[in-house]
């Protein structure tokens, strides 16, 4: 599926006739009363710091990846979008339509205070971690591993959700004792399933789904949403299956592009962050538009 990507990045949603009323780093939500609506923008984050130039579509292909998901991920569990959601935000959006395919109405609910972390991979900070520790996080796991190694069964790896900084990793018995046991259990569970749905659909895609960041919220009868966005490049790391090796980093359809990118000119990774130059900008569109177009072609 292809999409009309526009040629300059969306960097701030303005002039809506609704209160704006939170606005995170790719993210703005705007108040409806009883639900919210949410817009993805063109500004892209690594590091804890937002670029100063976006990527022109990453909010498109970013919402329409998570509405794929969240299709698949309804038959698992119940989600934050509202019913007939495709007419309401027609409805909603009818005088600005170029706001429509990177658009979300979603029910108002409490988020939860952690990231709800899934690895079926050992990359990233677990990489990090396994090298120095032996274990990832609090798991023990057996020698010898190498990087991008698929892991003997997924693992849920929870952090803290910093509202500033980064988010730091806790143990399950923390997490459990944060949400209660019966929450606990159930988000574990949904991690692990959705994880376990997104890697097979994902593989029949030629992609592998290495690890991924859920995050859930409750309504005030206490039931639990999946939330946010779902097994996008920005909360996932996808790599090209074809080009899988273990022992070495990955090829990837995520946003460690841009990270690789940032790593290698040597930024101190404090803020300001530098412009992107434009071919960075554009291989990362191509990331994107590449995962959703596997993605959404398959069967």
């Amino acid at each position: 599926m292809k999409f009309n990507l526009p040629k300059e990045p969306l960097m701030s949603v303005d002039n809506l006739p609704f209160k704006k009323i939170a606005k995170g780093k790719v993210r703005e939500n705007f108040d409806l009363g009883d639900e919210l609506l949410i817009v993805a923008t063109d500004r892209i984050s690594a590091f804890d710091s937002i670029m100063p130039n976006g990527v022109p579509g990453k909010g498109i292909l970013l919402t329409q990846i998570s509405l794929w998901w969240f299709e698949q991920a309804a038959k698992f569990m119940p989600t934050h979008l509202v019913d007939n959601h495709s007419q309401r935000l027609a409805e909603l959006l009818k005088d600005r339509p170029e706001l429509l395919e990177r658009s979300m109405i979603v029910k108002k609910l409490k988020p939860m205070p952690i990231e709800a972390i899934a690895r079926g991979y050992l990359a990233g900070s677990g990489w990090k971690e396994y090298k120095e520790t032996g274990k990832l996080f609090e798991f023990e796991l057996p020698a010898g591993l190498k990087e991008s190694q698929k892991l003997p069964e997924p693992l849920f790896t929870p952090t803290t959700k910093a509202a500033e900084g980064h988010d730091m990793p806790i143990t399950n018995a923390e997490c459990e004792k944060l949400l209660g046991s019966e929450i606990f259990g159930k988000i574990k569970k949904a991690s692990l399933d959705l994880y376990n749905m997104g890697e097979r659909k994902a593989a029949q895609c030629g992609i592998i789904l290495a690890d991924t960041k859920f995050e859930f919220g409750t309504d005030e009868s206490g039931k639990v949403y999946l939330i946010d966005e779902v097994l996008t490049p920005d909360s996932s790391r996808y790599w090209p299956a074809d080009k899988y090796e273990i022992g070495r980093s990955q090829s990837s359809y995520d946003k460690q592009y841009v990270r690789d990118y940032l790593e290698g000119i040597g930024w101190n990774k404090q803020p300001p962050a530098p412009a992107l130059p434009p071919e960075v900008v554009a291989n990362t569109i191509k990331c994107y538009s590449t995962a959703l177009e596997k993605l959404m072609s398959e069967k």
